[in-house]
Parts: C-alpha cells; sequence; structure tokens
C-alpha cells in the first residue's frame, strides 16, 4: 500500500476548503472519478475530503455532477451542499457547454479542463471565460485507443494541473479499484490516466485586480403554485418533436452510406427513438417502395444499435466532430425546430 504524505492546501476558500465540480453525463464515469480523488486525499494525501454526486433517475445520459472538497487536517469539513464556487471545474463531455453554463460559479484563477480536441483559445470563446487557466485534453481519443473511459483521463489531467495532487497517489486509488471489479483492465486504465497526464494542453489569462468568480446562477424550476398548470396535462412530453437528444451522445454517432444501403429497414427497427428518416421512391422498374434517406440527428443519442444491426457497411459508428450532425443528418418532415 502506498505511504501516506502529509500535504497542505495552499488556496482554500473562507470554510477552508478547496472545491472541485465536475460537470458529466452519466456513463462518462464522472462518479467514480470523484470517488477515487476523495480517496487519494484522505487515504494517501492525509486531508480531510468528501465526495457525492447528484444526477437524476435515469442515469446513463442525463446530466451528472459530481463534487470533491478537501480540507487540511485540522479543518473540520462539515459541508454537504453542492460546490456553488468550485476552484476546479471538469467538464467531461463538451457537449454540454450548449445546455447547460458549466463555468458558473469558478474562481477568477480557477481551472477550467474541458474533454475537448479545441485549443484552450477556441474553448474561452465557447465558454466566454475570462480569467483563470483553461486545460484541454483529448480524454475522449486516449480512451478510444485505451478501450477504457475519459474518467481516468481526466483524472490524469487535474493531477498535472491541481498543485496538491500526487499523481503516484490517485494512480494508486485506480489500481486499487479496478483491482476489485476488472482486473483485466487495471493496465489499460493506468496507462489512460498517464497519458492523460501528458497530453495536456494548458493556457492561462491573468485576473483583473478584484476580479470575482463567475456569477453563480442556481437553476430554478420553471413552474410553482402559482405558475403550475391543470393536473393532468403533459407539457413538455417525452416523445415531443422539440427534444434535442444530442448532448447525450457519448462521443460518437452513426454515419450513413447510402450507396451500401439495401433499404432493409434492420437499423429502424432496433432504433429507440425514431431517428431515421424513410421517403416514398420508385425504383427503376418503376415500383413504389421506402428508401432510407439518411438520419436525423437531433434523436440520436448514439446508442449505436442501428450499426449493429445493420448487415451491410452502410452504418459505421463515426467520432462526433463539430457541425457534422448539421451537415449530414436529414430532417423529419414533421420537424419545426
Amino acid at each position: 500500500m502506498a505511504a501516506q504524505t502529509t500535504t497542505r492546501l495552499t488556496k482554500v476558500n473562507e470554510l477552508g476548503l478547496f472545491e472541485i465540480r465536475l460537470e458529466s453525463i452519466g456513463g462518462l464515469g464522472a462518479n467514480l472519478a470523484g470517488k477515487m480523488l476523495a480517496e487519494a486525499g484522505v487515504i494517501h494525501l492525509g486531508l480531510n475530503g468528501s465526495n457525492f454526486s447528484s444526477y437524476g433517475s435515469e442515469k446513463k445520459g442525463s446530466p451528472v455532477k459530481t463534487f470533491i472538497r478537501y480540507a487540511n487536517p485540522e479543518t473540520n469539513l462539515r459541508a454537504v451542499s453542492p460546490v456553488e464556487e468550485p476552484h476546479v471545474v471538469g467538464v467531461f463531455h463538451e457537449a454540454l457547454f450548449k445546455t447547460q453554463n458549466c463555468i458558473s460559479g469558478l474562481q477568477p484563477d480557477g481551472i477550467l479542463l474541458v474533454n475537448t480536441t479545441k485549443t484552450p483559445d477556441e474553448i474561452r470563446e465557447i465558454t466566454g471565460l475570462k480569467t483563470g487557466t483553461i486545460v484541454c485534453v483529448d480524454a475522449l481519443g486516449i480512451a478510444v485507443e485505451e478501450k477504457t473511459r475519459v474518467n481516468t483521463a481526466m483524472l490524469g489531467a487535474l493531477c498535472r494541473e491541481v498543485d496538491f495532487l500526487d499523481p503516484k497517489a490517485v494512480e494508486f486509488m485506480i489500481r486499487e479499484t479496478f483491482e476489485k471489479k476488472y482486473p483485466a483492465l487495471v493496465d489499460s486504465n493506468i496507462r489512460t490516466f498517464e497519458r492523460g497526464y501528458s497530453e495536456v494542453i494548458s493556457k492561462t489569462y491573468e485576473p483583473e485586480p478584484g476580479a470575482k468568480p463567475e456569477t453563480f446562477v442556481r437553476p430554478q424550476p420553471m413552474l410553482g403554485y402559482e405558475t403550475q398548470p391543470i393536473g393532468g396535462v403533459i407539457i413538455n412530453p417525452g416523445n415531443s418533436i422539440l427534444k434535442d437528444l444530442s448532448s447525450s451522445r457519448q462521443g460518437f454517432l452513426p454515419s450513413f452510406n447510402r450507396e451500401a444501403c439495401i433499404h432493409c429497414a434492420a437499423c429502424d427497427q432496433v432504433c429507440p427513438d425514431y431517428c431515421f428518416v424513410w421517403a416514398q421512391e420508385t425504383d427503376a422498374k418503376g415500383r413504389v417502395n421506402q428508401y432510407l434517406q439518411g438520419i436525423d440527428y437531433q434523436y440520436c443519442k448514439g446508442c449505436q444499435k442501428c450499426v449493429e444491426a445493420c448487415p451491410t457497411e452502410a452504418l459505421s459508428t463515426l467520432r462526433e466532430m463539430e457541425g457534422y450532425a448539421e451537415q449530414n443528418g436529414v430532417k423529419h418532415r414533421f420537424n419545426i425546430a
């Protein structure tokens, strides 16, 4: 077992705490990453620490927030509320910037870590972040090559940028955690962690004198007791034509090659979200049939069931690139968005 070292936090808030918030979607491993970070701090670095996560009933594909707090040994850690003004924010899925204010409350000299292929300047333009350090790592690319998930790559990048996090302590926790349940995945996750540590790109933007944290806005419910509709009315049904599932994709989507398609509809039979667009056409012999036109990516959550069902090479798994869905998707006729 790794020996415990004495670690001191050099940066804390008014309660004496160093706080981290991880923004993710279910299935990317943010909850486990937070658990391993907290355990590494308590067991191997001699700090007081805690962590917990917040997510809905349908965890996979839905937004997840994971909170980690550290305190020096002499400081009691009693806070159990969500982290609202973090020193570090880790964004596991770049698409979350479309739907959530991920940098809400981030300290002026804080760290924004993003799983992306973009540069820090590009992320700054997207988020509007004025000050602090932006760290970019292609955690998804690393995870694909190592056949793991992005969480251990993100942990490696965190250890690179957070001065008191000892990479050896976190690596030990990764090894110990995976040896219990998935011993065959230990080595690949250690490689993922090491690559996350070494393949980061970071840039610091100096805060102006008197700079304040990014304004934290606590989400408020749209409806209250005065504005609630009559009972039994579904104002936002799950199958709404306005529903956009793009932020639930975990980095991949199906790519459609019409020339290889035999229009067998095997893909449509397994698709859980009615993503495939069909139209009536006449073939060379004058027969009228239904032919697949393409995919409406607004509804596609990237489950890849269609790729598995396709008997030809018409559908294949593609790493999602910015703008690909908008340029290559086909809209349903009833789509009014």
